[in-house]
């Protein structure tokens, strides 16, 4: 299979690491990059026409509002599907991600074309309380509607998609387009029978960095989305069994 790479990023106020971000991962791997403005400020999205107009190995999308980073993704990711790319790394834009450590992911992405490719975060004393122990809640259901402790970790931003596999997704089956999405493309992505492989990735949160998870707003979509994800468990089981009773 043709092996042909690209870097995505969905943008929202990032503008103090972007450049550094960008830099990083065409020196690591010599990657495109395709960035996602998401409906940025003034501010961010004078760095990104600046970074656009000046480095020719990147690709500037732009919407002119807000609608989340699963929406952001997807416009990248098809994109990159017309650019006859055959697989995106997502890094998240707000720095918390070593862009040194791409080269790992894409090496594993490079070895089984087929499967996702996920970080697994190994986090430094600047995680917050809140967000390392919720994380917890999060993969507790994921292994109950999976029946399976093979996702380690549904919820890291660091991974190398497979743009065909995760664009069919996308259009047979509802998606979120905000903060659920990390868990659920990947939910899904594992119950299609898409491989997933984790690798270690350290985490950092910069003390001055810009992070757009609302508790109340987020916490309760992904509430949402765990029903939805339950939901479906349980009527694919319903239809094996009736198939099963049918025989």
């Amino acid at each position: 299979m043709n092996f042909r790479p690209c870097a995505l990023i969905p943008v929202f106020n990032h503008h103090r690491d972007i450049v550094r971000l960008t830099a990083a991962l065409q020196a690591a791997g010599r990657l495109p990059v395709i960035l996602v403005d998401d409906g940025s400020d003034r501010t961010t999205a004078t760095v990104l026409d600046r970074l656009a107009k000046d480095e020719t190995a990147v690709t500037l999308l732009r919407h002119t509002r807000n609608r989340g980073k699963g929406a952001a993704f997807l416009t990248g990711i098809e994109t990159a599907a017309r650019a006859h790319y055959t697989h995106a790394l997502q890094i998240d834009a707000d720095g918390q991600h070593d862009p040194a450590q791409a080269a790992t992911l894409l090496a594993l992405s490079c070895a089984e074309p087929e499967a996702l490719i996920s970080g697994a975060p190994h986090y430094d004393k600047s995680v917050p309380a809140i967000r390392y122990y919720g994380r917890w809640i999060t993969h507790l259901l994921v292994w109950l509607e999976t029946g399976s402790h093979t996702l380690t970790d549904s919820m890291c931003g660091y991974r190398v998609y497979p743009i065909a596999t995760t664009l069919h997704i996308f259009h047979t089956q509802s998606v979120g387009r905000r903060m659920d999405f990390d868990t659920e493309i990947m939910v899904r992505l594992y119950l299609a029978g898409t491989p997933v492989r984790f690798t270690p990735v350290s985490v950092h949160y910069p003390r001055d960095g810009v992070s757009h998870f609302r508790l109340l707003r987020d916490n309760l979509r992904m509430a949402w989305l765990h029903v939805r994800l339950l939901a479906a468990v349980a009527w694919r089981a319903l239809h094996r069994r009736a198939r099963f009773l049918a025989l």
